[in-house]
């Protein structure tokens, strides 16, 4: 219905000198749908309280709605273009009117979970790209095309948007940082098993993937697919899913990518979220579950590292203190990191992994192929665990989707199902196998993979496949220079 609208915003921004990336394209349809969705919100609870004989006060002043400045109608019901703004009219409106107008609500609002707080939180952060005021009139106008006012409208658009972050992954070297495949989210998902009641957590929420998946999985009731009530509906809406996000880009598309999925007001924070101590979070600002893919790679400042008791630089271990701590004692957690985190020799690395194995039952370790994360060139783990009881036994599987995975050849689901079969049971098998805790160097408490159940002949690695791999390697290691260049 919609798919053809998308392709021509994106050739219109593909035209414009200001937009250069798919992180361009992204960025700047989300504020335009963010605005239109906005205004068919308002449309329709202007109605609600009209078939209730209700006054409804509209959220954006009259002069500044959507049907005022982006789609102006005639008597019609018409595209009025005699009266619509266009060119260097419609750029000076948008930077020297609208923005500013629309950043001043964060000041107004009541507090940080209300649409008017995420409105001057988003419009704070982004800024209009777009150079042209043919083009932005040209985008506005598709955009006007797109609607929002039924559960298969929504449905669609959220699938849209859910390729254009894909594709803006893609588009560069840390495409993990914008996209964590949805299978392997479907698959955490279908461990650790969210109920209606429990709070779901991500202190870096990226596009919100996981939030949006978890929220599509409850809203379907589960794995039992039960019907939702009434008060499960709105408990699922406002009071299950919160975030925090600390890059600006990332957190206006979290938003935009849970309102699309039907989460009207996301309980998304723009912050760093490791710059709050570990010593402040206190039981209520804990979680039941946690389901995140920190980055790693990265290194933090002396004085963010201050606030953990295992000191590292290293974010992605930084992150899993912060969930450990966040966690609620029988919580359950599903966190995807490096797999060099189960060997690494370092203090930190040691310190980290005995914390987990002592304060949680680290009950299952899913190991994925190399180029799981399209544009990451480390292989990674999943853990999942559960806080409050000490590690007596790991199960581990080795994810072989025989095949080698890539751009045109993605992770599906069918490849992760005899994961979630066995996974169920702990059961043995060619690529699954446990291992007692007791029986690891308890000096080092190191947590490799070996599978000691895979008795296949060791092949030689093609050499096509090791100098690609130092390739991803030496792109992660810029990338690692670039973060700590930064600093200086």
């Amino acid at each position: 219905m919609f798919e053809q609208t998308f392709k021509s915003i994106d050739d219109t921004l593909w035209k414009d000198a200001g937009c250069s990336s798919e992180l361009d394209y992204t960025e700047q349809t989300s504020w335009m749908l963010f605005l239109k969705y906005l205004d068919d919100l308002e449309h329709e609870k202007a109605l609600a309280a009209e078939l209730e004989g209700e006054a409804y006060t509209h959220i954006i002043d009259k002069e500044h709605r959507w049907g005022s400045w982006a789609a102006p109608k005639d008597a019609n019901g018409d595209f009025d273009h005699n009266n619509a703004l266009t060119g260097d009219d419609l750029i000076d409106y948008v930077d020297g009117e609208l923005f500013p107008y629309l950043k001043g609500f964060k000041q107004k609002a009541e507090s940080p979970d209300t649409i008017e707080y995420k409105i001057g939180e988003i419009f704070g952060e982004i800024k209009n790209k777009i150079q042209s005021g043919y083009s932005l009139r040209d985008a506005l106008e598709k955009v006007d095309e797109l609607r929002f006012r039924s559960q298969d409208e929504k449905h669609e658009l959220s699938h849209l948007y859910e390729t254009k972050i894909k594709n803006m992954g893609n588009a560069g070297r840390n495409g993990g940082e914008y996209y964590t495949p949805r299978p392997l989210i479907r698959a955490m998902i279908d461990v650790v098993q969210p109920k209606i009641g429990e709070t779901i957590y991500d202190g870096a929420a990226g596009s919100a993937g996981f939030l949006c998946e978890a929220y599509d999985y409850l809203r379907q009731g589960g794995r039992d697919r039960r019907q939702l009530s009434t008060t499960a509906l709105k408990t699922l809406q406002e009071r299950t899913f919160y975030a925090k996000e600390k890059k600006s880009l990332a957190y206006v598309i979290a938003i935009m990518n849970m309102i699309l999925h039907g989460i009207e007001t996301p309980n998304v924070v723009h912050t760093n979220t490791l710059a709050e101590n570990l010593q402040d979070i206190t039981p209520a600002k804990q979680h039941d579950v946690i389901l995140a893919n920190p980055p790693f790679g990265g290194k933090e400042r002396k004085e963010v590292q201050q606030n953990f008791p295992i000191k590292t630089g290293e974010t992605a271990f930084l992150f899993l203190q912060h969930f450990i701590k966040t966690l609620k004692p029988g919580g359950r957690a599903a966190i995807v990191i490096k797999n060099t985190f189960l060997s690494n020799t370092d203090n930190a690395a040691i310190a980290l992994r005995k914390e987990l194995l002592q304060f949680c039952n680290l009950h299952t370790v899913l190991d994925c192929p190399a180029k799981t994360f399209l544009g990451a060139g480390v292989k990674t783990v999943v853990l999942f665990f559960t806080k409050g009881e000490p590690t007596d036994r790991v199960w581990y599987y080795q994810l072989d989707p025989g095949r080698s995975l890539g751009k045109t050849n993605p992770l599906n689901d069918n490849d992760l199902r005899e994961f979630l079969e066995l996974s169920k049971t702990y059961a043995e098998s060619p690529k699954s196998w446990s291992v007692k805790i007791g029986d690891i160097d308890q000096s080092t408490w190191d947590l490799s993979v070996t599978n000691s159940n895979d008795e296949r002949e060791v092949v030689l690695r093609d050499p096509k496949n090791i100098i690609e791999e130092i390739i991803s390697l030496d792109k992660e290691s810029e990338a690692i220079l670039e973060s700590i260049q930064e600093f200086f």
